[in-house]
This record gives C-alpha cells, structure tokens and sequence, in this order.
C-alpha cells in the first residue's frame, strides 16, 4: 500500500465562515445535516507556498520533513463522522486543544483529503486557506507564546481514494490504517507521533451498522434510523494509531490478565470461525506482562477486517488484521500466533511509547519483532538463535539497500512507507539480541521494562535507549550500540565468532514494489524444515526464508 501524495490541481484559497463550535449533545444532529461543500476547495498537494503567501510547514523529520507543525502541542481531539455509504465522504467536525509555544499569528494543520467548510478559533470565525498538505488558518487574534487554544473545523472525511492510505474500504463499512503519514488524509491533525494527544472518537452511522473506536464506550444513542457511538481514550495517542471500524460487525468481549477488558471486533459472519484465534488473545497478554511489565492501556483487542490490505497495524488498544491472514492463507498456527504477538508486542513498544522521530523507528519494528521471535522460540516452533544468525548473514545486505537500523534512508518518491524495510525488522531485533549478548540476560531483561515504564504515554529517541541501557547495565553502552545502529557494516557478534555477513548482493528495500505493500522479514527468515514450517509471503506461499506480507 502507497502512502504517497496524490497530485491534483490545486484549489483556489478561500477563506470561510461557519456556525460555532458543536457541543458534545448535538454533534450527532448537525453532523446528520452535514454533507459535502462545494464552498472551499479540496486539500490537496500543490506545492509549498512562496514567502508572499502561505506556506506549509513541519517540525524537520528527516524521514518525513513535512508531517507535524511547529508552535504548539495539541493536548486532546474530539473527532466527530457523519457516515452514510462507504464510497461516500462523511460529515466530520474536528475540535482540537492545544498550548502554543511560541506566538502563532498563522496557525498550520496537516490536512489532505477532504473539504473544509469552516473554521474556527476559541469560537471565532478564521480565515484559512491551504499550502501543499496544510491547512493555514489565521485567527482573528494571534495566539500569544503559552496560550491554551481550540480549533474547530467543519470538513468532510473522504474514503473513496485509499491508495495514500488513510480510510481502509472493507466489505460492509470502513476502517482506518493512518501509518505513517496518513492520519491527515483523514482528519486535520498535528500529524507525528511525537506530538500525542487524548482522543475522543464520535461516529453516527445507520442503525444497522457498529462503530468501535479505540479505547472505551462512554455513549451510545439512537435517533431514528441513526445511532451516535462514543469512545474515548485513557491514555494519549499518536495520531497515525487511531481506529475506527464502522461495518457488520459482531463485538466479541472476554477477559485478560488482571480484569482487563478484551474486546475483538469481527465480521459478523465469521464470529464462530474467528472464535478459537480470539481465545489466544489472553494468554498472550500474560505472556507479554511477563517480558515487558503491565499492559499500558486500558482494554485491547483485534479487529479483523474483511479488507485487502496487505498488512496488519498496531492501532492503539484495537489492532488491526486482515480477515484472509486467519481464513485464507494456510499458515501455521504457531506463525499467525506470533504476527498476533507481533501487534501486541506494539501496545509497549510504539504506541505507549512513541517514536520521538521517525528515524527511531527501529524501537517499534525491532521490538515487535523481538517478541515476536521470542514467541515462537519458546513455543519450540522457531529457534531464535537460528533466525537471529540467519538476520546477522542478512544484516550487511539490508543496511546497503535502505541504511542501519536508526539512520534509515528516505523512502523513494510515491513509496512513503518505504521507510518499512527488514533492516528496522529482524534487522532491528538483531541489535537487541547483540545487545542481550553484551550486558547479559538479566540486564536486558530489567532494561526492558524499565523502558516501558520510564517513557509510558510519551515519547522517546535512540538516544534514549542507549542511556538507559547503560544506566541499567552500570557502564556506558554507547560505543558498543552505535556501530550496530548507525553503522553501514554490521559489527561482530558477541560470543559468536563463526556469525559471518553475507556478500552484498541486491538492492531490496523492504517494499514489494509490484504489490505496492510493506514487507518485513517473517519468521520463516532462517526457518528450515526442522521448525515445522516457513513464513507467508505476499502470495500465501510458505517458504523457509523470504520476506512476509505483514506489517508492524
């Protein structure tokens, strides 16, 4: 799947007026009312503005210099949807709170696929107008330097186009895949994971139909042939890990570890078939509770879409899995178990703690992977050690085609989230295994569940990492990781010296460019006949050491 910008004309600027902000009671009657404007243009890529005029604008992200806005920390979302059909945009009326950082006479949103009807700030019209993929409004008053604000703009959320990612088309409704860069696609946002915020989810939707969001119910009301659904988060959220699933869906609940709810979402057809991989979920939160501490959120759960995708994605508290990896694919059971830990292993390693550039998105890739491995080790399916010297033979080849682990090289023009390559997943897991081998099993151990608890609901760096590792291990760590992050060769490995790297050959990056769908070394990578069984590929085909069609 392609995140990258589409091209369209770009719209005329307009500024607009519109009603004041909808209060919480009657978002579902207006957003009923709400429909597309032909008032303003659609927001599109068109270029970065001049200096006579607008300009979009980012924080400086290497990987993705124009996601996020400077000048301000948004503290809560309150998205509310108006659906009605699938290939239909919704009605949407996003309010957003936040603390300026410095004085914003302009104030800057990331939007790309939608019509904006009006805007306002601190409940006074704006005038906005649009710059490559942002949203430039400008307030009646400046916003002075640590000043509380809120934005509310009236728009429209457009599915119909879900090549850049964004709205994902199921067979009965919707759902959302936002990694990396497409929660602006969606909803205008502060779009970087490194700028978290509270959410609450609204969405009005036939009376036939569910809505789950992530998160915890707080409402639910029927009025007429419509029903209004509210969620809201406990915790704070990136924005690329929201989720909503609006469709035929039946709600599976049971209990996790320590009361926990468990809440899977399904197609309604299949809630007896899906019924016996559900069941496991459970199990694996105790599982991971014991590698990495308590789990950080307040409910979790899958939801299995009827969708091509490609991928499945850790969306916080509900992740998302294509219904054809558990119906149609014929993989082990032991594999699907340990891509369903791969997404759980992401409630602790990327979702409550963030990535604080996208350039340390080895942490996320690199631990999900990590217990993913561990997993199917323990269970006796999958050595560790062999997948491990299997990545290390690897590991030179990876860091030629797309960079080491934590200095990734951009992604090719219209391939965004080429940034997902093997190197920053088993990759990524080859450094922790390096860096078990270095301190020692126990050290690592505690280091890990230091982590989760030391940056739980933040965000942190590489550097954080290293810090930390070398506080938990008592000697500075920082000469033995950085030649396995930031190095173009892999170093040697300790306690291993017949590990040799394969001669550099090829120049795969991670991305199966005729599918157009992220890739990432399975858990067939060094997997012979001896372990039972390979990893799938993007064909369902099983093999003993390829690429698989899962994503984080």
């Amino acid at each position: 799947m392609s995140h990258s910008p589409g091209r369209r004309p770009r719209p005329s600027p307009r500024s607009g007026r519109g009603r004041t902000a909808l209060a919480a009671v009657s978002v579902a009657a207006a957003l009923i009312a709400l429909g597309p404007s032909s008032a303003v243009g659609r927001i599109t890529a068109s270029g970065r503005g001049d200096s006579r005029g607008p300009r979009a604008l980012g924080i400086g992200d290497p990987l993705y210099p124009n996601l996020g806005n400077p000048g301000y920390d948004v503290s809560a979302y309150d998205l509310a949807f108006d659906y009605r059909r699938a290939n239909r945009p919704l009605g949407a009326v996003t309010t957003i709170s936040a603390r300026a950082t410095t004085s914003l006479p302009t104030i800057n949103l990331d939007f790309a696929e939608g019509r904006v009807r009006s805007v306002r700030v601190n409940g006074a019209p704006a005038r906005f107008t649009t710059a490559d993929e942002d949203l430039v409004i400008t307030p009646s008053e400046p916003i002075g330097a640590d000043d509380a604000f809120e934005v509310t703009v009236r728009h429209t959320s457009d599915p119909r186009d879900t090549a850049n990612g964004g709205w994902v088309r199921t067979r009965d409704g919707l759902a959302m895949a936002n990694q990396a860069d497409a929660a602006h696609r969606v909803f205008p946002c502060n779009d970087h994971p490194s700028d978290k915020a509270r959410f609450t989810i609204r969405v009005t939707a036939p009376r036939d139909l569910t809505v789950v969001a992530g998160g915890l119910p707080l409402e639910r009301v029927r009025k007429g042939a419509r029903t209004t659904w509210a969620y809201r988060l406990a915790h704070p959220m990136a924005t690329e890990l929201a989720q909503v699933s609006i469709g035929r869906s039946a709600v599976l609940r049971r209990t996790g570890p320590h009361g926990l709810p468990v809440r899977d979402v399904v197609p309604a057809a299949d809630r007896k078939r899906m019924e016996p991989w559900l069941a496991r979920t459970p199990g694996q939160l105790a599982w991971m509770e014991r590698k990495a501490g308590p789990y950080p959120f307040e409910t979790y759960g899958l939801l299995i879409a009827g969708a091509s995708t490609g991928f499945e994605l850790e969306t916080q508290t509900l992740s998302l899995f294509e219904r054809g990896l558990f119906t149609g694919h014929g993989l082990p059971r032991w594999y699907l178990e340990s891509i369903m830990v791969h997404e759980l292993a992401h409630q602790w390693f990327g979702d409550s703690v963030a990535p604080r550039r996208w350039s340390d998105l080895w942490l996320n890739e690199g631990h999900a992977t990590w217990y993913e491995a561990l997993y199917a080790d323990e269970r006796g399916k999958a050595s560790l050690e062999r997948r491990m010297r299997e990545a290390y033979r690897q590991s030179d080849g990876w860091r030629a085609a797309g960079g080491p682990p934590a200095a990734p090289r951009p992604a090719e023009p219209g391939q965004q989230i080429g940034i997902f390559r093997p190197v920053v997943y088993d990759g990524s897991a080859l450094v922790l295994y390096a860096l078990r081998q270095y301190i020692g099993r126990e050290a690592f151990e505690r280091l890990e569940r230091q982590w989760v608890v030391r940056h739980r609901d933040g965000a942190a760096s590489t550097s954080d990492f290293t810090r930390l590792a070398s506080e938990v291990a008592g000697r500075d760590v920082a000469g033995f990781l950085n030649p396995w992050l930031y190095g173009t060769k892999t170093p040697p490995m300790p306690g291993r010296p017949t590990w040799k790297a394969a001669p550099r050959t090829g120049t795969g990056t991670g991305t199966d460019a005729k599918a157009g769908r992220k890739v990432r070394t399975g858990l067939g990578t060094g997997v012979g006949a001896a372990d039972g069984a390979g990893a799938g590929d993007g064909d369902g085909r099983a093999h003993g050491s390829a690429t698989s069609r899962v994503r984080p």
